[in-house]
């Protein structure tokens, strides 16, 4: 089992024993996620700790993504518990990157695929050696805004 698992595992225990409802029912989430992902596919498999921070991601995205659809709505009961689920899931994230970081990556990423004079057309290139570099560390969207700022 992965340390990372492992980890949930232990402090959901220890949240349902201090009576936490928030940060329990978000570990049974989180878990429950990483369940299905270890189940699809053809057949089962255990997730590495990079698998598993991948899956993290993902929820922490979806949690954010609901609370500002929770906000724009004109339900913030709804899109704080969403928040703060979402604080709850980072709490099992890498450190994210700063702008500043993501923008040294995707110079040096640039510079190392010489795509400087191809413009848009080499998006795909820069993206593929920067996003296994700040997987879990940076949402996507940021990183690609930042490329096509950089190639553009």
């Amino acid at each position: 089992m992965s340390a990372l698992k492992d980890r949930l595992r232990s402090d959901l225990t220890a949240s349902i024993k201090a009576r936490d409802e928030l940060r329990s029912s978000t570990l049974r989430m989180v878990l429950s996620a990483i369940t299905n992902a270890e189940v699809a596919g053809k057949e089962a498999r255990e997730l590495s700790d990079d698998d598993v921070v991948g899956v993290l991601a993902t929820e922490a995205k979806k949690r954010r993504e609901a609370a500002s659809a929770f906000a724009d709505a004109g339900r913030p009961e709804l899109a704080d518990k969403e928040t703060a689920e979402a604080a709850v899931i980072a709490d099992y994230l890498p450190e994210q990157l700063d702008p500043a970081a993501i923008a040294e990556l995707v110079t040096a990423a640039i510079q190392q695929t010489g795509a400087a004079g191809e413009g848009m057309r080499a998006m795909g290139k820069v993206m593929g050696i920067v996003q296994p570099q700040v997987r879990g560390r940076a949402d996507g969207a940021a990183v690609a805004a930042e490329v096509r700022r950089q190639l553009g």
